[in-house]
């Protein structure tokens, strides 16, 4: 059995800024053969479809897309941006302006008649073209828009003989529409911004020669060449050279990151200083940009209960409106007569319903405020986890790499017996060398770092389990635990106080000694990261009620470090099985709870907790696939941003949807009274509808 061939492309539509036009998108590609699936991402305008090339074309989907009023192009030939001035749009509403002032002048000096109304008709017929060609393509889908009320509100001024009103309805309407479209544009901004970041072509060495290829070319293994102030096109590990590079576009970090051999690099990062070359990890569809850019777009998909909310009234609202003009329209006068007069009221109740800030209320403050986390380094998989992070009570870290700094370093330095300090780390980093122990590659580390010179070791012997024994010229050393210093019988009684003290404090001891006693105590420990406890205070602060640790580490080491970081409780010996378990009783018990973590040995406590963060996750796939919020640098401030973030955000859809229906609540029944006229109607609705739009957009900020 063959199987069917698929082709899968990306569109950009233009045109497509509210749910209302997503819905028709929808639909239109419901009802065509041949499409296997589509996703359609508003937040970005993109649309990605699969369908079957034996049944239909890109081409004509392309055409079919068109059909609605809105322009569809393949991503690679979407359109440079061109001046405002250029626009189409723009153009025709300067036309409609025009046109509409000089009717009005004209009447105004005593040319009533036909001469004002040609005028009134060009404005009409321009400024109402692509309303038009929007409304006609959502009702080829069976769709009521916004537009179709605006349209019919026009169709019937004019039908009244009521031009001058006909054409300042059409520009004020064009108007509102070109600065809803601009509004929500600049929601997208941060989106767009990550999308231009990446470089189109990259320069790569291929047997021996230097070439310059688009990024879709190049293969995983080439070697690319980053000269400093270009953009790195490509994920990739460095082979050659020596740099600073911002990473503030992919981590939001904003002190440039030195690179050096053996380093990863991210594509959309910038190379400030020396000339890279690395070797390519990813490919193009593949790197932490793209996988980035695609959760954010993908986002807008899990919806939250206020965007639910706003997509389930849109689609009785429009219905219900038309349904009451034509009410208002027909019933009095069948039983009062005055056919003209309530035929304009049920045109002015049209009109003062096209309310667009009730559609576009909601998902521009999601919009903004994920724009908003994307920019600084956090992505937010959708508005839902926004309402969540609104409501926690509670927030469970891992310790390893999340609180701490995820590795061992020496922490004291004990020299006993007339030693010093120098002399201990000498000796001990000397004997360690040879070692493969991850403690004793953590004493030598800092012995580099204080650049002591280390000694030649003549004999050394590993003793698996307790730690080593060397010789350094006529001196015999013994290394590692207690078991150690017993089996060799070197005493240890007058420092066991010390070896308790720090043992209790959560360290792990290292013992160095001669034969006859131990000449100095090491210890080692995994430490707190130093903003943790100021973070866990401002969390407490923004009313977390309970701030948690869950670790694998033994009972002492996690007894300290909640000591230390002001935590509230904390479960030590845990397996990641524990960690799942211990997430179901605390979310029993505080209703809404955040799991932070590493995002890969969390990532089971993680998807049981309300919400996962995943911290440090860049060029970690499985970090930003399986995490609600995903922190891209290990900065724990974001946690506290994350939920001031989403309490902004949510406090900001509340006053959207409240100041929404106010409007619509106060302008229906003035004009079923008769109380309000078509353009002030108009007029107050578009004004409205902007004011709760430009509140959403504060979220950017």
């Amino acid at each position: 059995m063959i199987k069917d061939r698929v082709e899968t492309y990306k569109l950009t539509v233009e045109g497509m800024d509210c749910h209302d036009e997503m819905t028709i998108i929808e639909k239109k590609l419901t009802s065509l053969t041949g499409i296997k699936s589509f996703e359609i991402y508003l937040a970005t305008q993109g649309v990605k479809v699969v369908y079957d090339p034996s049944l239909i074309s890109i081409q004509q989907i392309i055409k079919s897309v068109a059909e609605t009023g809105m322009k569809a192009l393949v991503v690679k030939e979407a359109r440079a941006k061109i001046a405002w001035w250029k626009e189409k749009r723009i153009i025709a509403l300067s036309l409609c302006g025009i046109f509409t002032l000089t009717a009005f002048v004209l009447e105004k000096i005593g040319y009533e008649g036909t001469i004002a109304i040609i005028f009134h008709s060009m404005a009409i017929i321009i400024g109402g073209y692509y309303p038009a060609k929007m409304a006609f393509g959502a009702l080829k889908t069976l769709t009521l828009n916004i537009r179709t009320l605006m349209v019919t509100g026009a169709i019937g001024a004019v039908a009244l003989g009521l031009w001058e009103e006909a054409s300042m309805l059409v520009f004020i309407y064009l108007l509102g529409d070109i600065l809803e479209i601009y509004t929500v544009n600049k929601s997208r901004g941060a989106i767009k911004m990550l999308m231009e970041l990446i470089p189109k072509e990259a320069l790569v060495r291929r047997n021996g020669k230097e070439m310059i290829v688009s990024v879709e070319e190049v293969e995983i293994s080439d070697i690319i060449i980053i000269r400093p102030g270009e953009k790195i096109p490509l994920d990739g590990k460095v082979i050659k050279g020596y740099s600073s590079v911002d990473q503030s576009p992919i981590t939001g970090e904003s002190i440039p990151v030195e690179k050096k051999e053996g380093d990863e690099v991210f594509a959309g990062t910038f190379n400030q200083r020396g000339v890279l070359e690395v070797i390519v990890t990813k490919l193009a569809k593949d790197t932490t940009l793209a996988k980035i850019i695609h959760s954010v777009e993908e986002a807008q998909a899990r919806k939250s209960s206020y965007q639910r909310f706003g997509e389930k009234f849109g689609k009785y609202y429009t219905p219900a409106m038309f349904a009451l003009a034509f009410a208002v329209a027909v019933v009095p006068p069948l039983m009062l007569g005055g056919f003209s007069y309530w035929f304009y009221r049920g045109l002015v109740v049209l009109v003062v319903s096209c309310s667009c800030g009730i559609a576009l209320s909601v998902p521009v403050a999601v919009v903004a405020a994920i724009g908003n986390a994307a920019r600084h380094g956090i992505l937010v998989k959708g508005g839902v986890y926004l309402e969540i992070a609104e409501k926690l009570k509670a927030v469970a870290f891992d310790k390893t790499g999340t609180i701490t700094i995820g590795k061992p370093s020496v922490t004291d330095i004990i020299p006993l017996n007339n030693q010093t300090e120098e002399t201990i780390l000498q000796l001990a980093a000397s004997i360690e060398c040879h070692s493969e122990h991850a403690l004793g590659e953590t004493i030598v580390s800092q012995a580099k770092e204080r650049r002591l010179n280390l000694q030649a070791v003549d004999v050394f012997e590993s003793l698996p389990g307790m730690g080593a024994k060397a010789k350094i010229g006529a001196c015999e050393y013994y290394i590692g635990n207690k078991r150690l210093f017993s089996q060799y019988t070197i005493p240890v009684d007058k420092i066991q106080a010390q070896i308790s003290e720090l043992e209790k404090q959560g360290k792990t001891v290292v013992l160095l000694g001669i034969r006859e006693e131990p000449i100095g105590i090491i210890a080692v420990a995994d430490r707190v990261k130093a903003e943790a406890k100021s973070i866990i205070q401002m969390l407490k602060h923004l009313g977390i009620e309970r701030i948690i640790m869950l670790t694998g580490d033994n009972e002492g080491t996690a007894a300290e470090i909640a000591r230390e970081t002001d935590i509230d409780e904390y479960y030590a010996r845990l397996l990641p099985e524990d960690k799942v378990e211990t997430v179901k009783k605390l979310k029993g018990k505080y209703h809404y709870i955040a799991m932070v973590g590493d995002g890969v040995n969390d990532a089971p406590a993680m998807a049981e907790a309300d919400i996962g963060i995943a911290m440090g996750a860049a060029g970690t796939d499985i970090a930003i696939e399986t995490s609600d919020f995903v922190l891209m640098s290990d900065d724990l401030a974001k946690i506290p941003y994350i939920i001031k973030l989403s309490r902004r955000t949510i406090s900001n859809i509340r006053q959207n949807i409240i100041v929404s229906l106010l409007i619509i609540a106060f302008l229906v029944p003035v004009a079923i009274c008769g109380w309000i006229g078509l353009v002030p109607g108009i007029l107050i609705n578009e004004i409205g509808g902007l004011i709760v739009i430009a509140n959403g957009l504060r979220l950017l900020r």
